[in-house]
């Protein structure tokens, strides 16, 4: 609707995990590196938690694109991993196989063990990333993972499993001995800085075909105290901003109506967690 008004060729702040948008602050770059060196050196697990909204998702994208362009990597993902353990294991055959079989649960396992250790034989190395990890309910979904991790062989691991997900996924985990010291790489995602946050707004219009700034600096300021840093709360009030601005025939959006942005939002947040 505005994106001709502000000079764009797509809207820049949606929030859909596009790796085209991504900006790569310094934690998001140190994030994909722990990632992908748990996955690259056979590690047997990875941990990253972050806040709701702080590019997790993303990232799990990322990594996923950059080992799909090679063939020594065969990925699992698992994007709503609220299941029983059974449901767990014939869902990861199924990802990594695209064969859907209703079977008994040991002859499920027998049959994923035989596609790892064919993916060994071929020189390939299972990946299984989850994502929103924490709102797996069943601690033996948690234990089934973790058994996944006994396919070795020698100082290899023959599965390299990823957990991503918020905050209190490192609180379930905690409580989980055996899976927390099969953890050999972990990262928690905080909310971007000030100059980060500038970085990451003047990005986003740069790739949606933007060339000069459409914030001012102290709008910016604005942006990054209703945001707490986070990017999906950035590209949320960066999107109202820039609809409003166009009703309004703004040239350019500065901290007072970023302000007005900011405090319309907040308040119909608060009425509808009231109604609600």
């Amino acid at each position: 609707m505005y994106e001709t008004y502000w000079g764009l060729k797509e809207k820049p702040f949606e929030n859909t995990p596009d790796p085209k948008f991504m900006y790569y602050s310094s934690r998001h770059e140190e994030a994909l590196a722990r990632i992908l060196y748990g996955i690259r050196e056979g590690k047997g697990a990875v941990m990253l938690t972050g806040d709701y909204g702080s590019g997790k998702t993303v990232l799990s994208r990322i990594v996923i694109n950059g080992l799909l362009k090679g063939k020594e990597y065969e990925v699992a993902l698992l994007t709503h991993p609220y299941l029983t353990s059974a449901q767990l294991i014939q869902e990861i055959f199924y990802q990594l196989t695209g064969d859907y079989r209703k079977m008994p649960k040991a002859q499920m396992i027998h049959e994923f063990q035989n596609v790892i250790y064919k993916n060994f034989s071929a020189n390939k190395r299972t990946v299984l990333i989850v994502d929103e990890a924490q709102i797996i309910k069943h601690k033996e979904t948690f234990d089934e993972l973790r058994l996944l991790l006994n396919f070795q062989h020698d100082d290899r691991f023959f599965v390299t499993l990823v957990l991503i997900g918020q905050p209190e996924l490192r609180q379930k985990v905690a409580t989980m001995p055996q899976l927390a010291q099969r953890l050999a790489v972990t990262y928690h995602l905080t909310g971007l800085g000030r100059d980060e946050v500038a970085k990451y707004v003047n990005h986003r219009l740069n790739v949606a075909g933007r060339a000069s700034e459409i914030f001012t600096p102290s709008a910016v300021d604005a942006i990054c105290d209703y945001s707490g840093g986070i990017p999906r709360k950035i590209n949320n009030i960066c999107d109202m901003a820039l609809f409003m601005g166009f009703g309004s025939e703004l040239k350019n959006i500065d901290i007072d109506f970023m302000k007005k942005v900011g405090d319309d939002m907040t308040m119909e947040i608060a009425q509808y967690a009231q109604n609600g």
